[in-house]
């Protein structure tokens, strides 16, 4: 995405966001586009992305009937500590892949995404961090982009002004968003490469277990 083009779109979203609160309940949800995530009741931060999808913030014990209505079959975690302090249905499979948003590369967009259309074949997913906010809004924005097939504009555009609360320093995501290289990662995970680069640790890695094999 040209860099002029980004700051401009970017402009226009910042923006909006400070006439936002200035409108009413009733205008904000005329005007709130139809594909973005919606909300599931008032607790957790709990949005529906699509049909299988779900966000939120780090649930509980108390949620666990919610999830079982959700049909959620799969909780991935980005947090480095596990869930099983809360989840403790064996009918609910755990995925913990915490990442740090400030040190964010393809080879972990692409691990998520792997791990959500994976689970999406089994049930319902639900994607979470603390606060359901950065490293959520990060994972989210890029399945709409590369999965869903939305612009960068568009995934920025609910990210930041989705209504999910929480923190609004996006730096970090806004940066790693106008690097991505969209086409590269669909193409790595349609074929089941780790990243989009030979050179990247994982591939690495992976040659030195190939070149040790006897």
């Amino acid at each position: 995405m040209p860099i002029v083009r980004f700051f401009s779109i970017l402009g226009l979203i910042f923006f909006a966001g400070l006439l936002l609160p200035a409108t009413q309940a009733g205008d904000n949800k005329r005007q709130r586009p139809a594909q973005w995530a919606t909300p599931v009741g008032t607790q957790y931060n709990l949005n529906q992305m699509t049909p299988t999808l779900y966000r939120s913030t780090l649930p509980d014990s108390n949620a666990l009937p919610i999830l079982t209505r959700l049909n959620i079959t799969t909780v991935i975690n980005f947090l480095p500590e596990a869930d099983s302090s809360w989840l403790s249905d064996p009918g609910i499979k755990q995925v913990q892949l915490p990442y740090r948003i400030s040190h964010i590369d393809d080879a972990d967009v692409l691990t998520v995404l792997r791990a959500i259309k994976d689970a999406e074949d089994r049930g319902s997913v639900l994607i979470h961090d603390k606060q359901g906010t950065e490293r959520t809004g990060l994972m989210a924005a890029m399945y709409r982009v590369v999965v869903q097939g939305w612009s960068k504009e568009e995934a920025l555009s609910e990210m930041m002004m989705g209504g999910f609360d929480g923190s609004s320093y996006f730096k970090d995501s806004i940066r790693y968003m106008m690097q991505a290289p969209v086409d590269k990662l669909r193409e790595a995970l349609a074929s089941g490469a780790c990243s989009t680069s030979p050179y990247a640790t994982c591939n690495v890695q992976n040659w030195v277990k190939s070149a040790d094999k006897p």
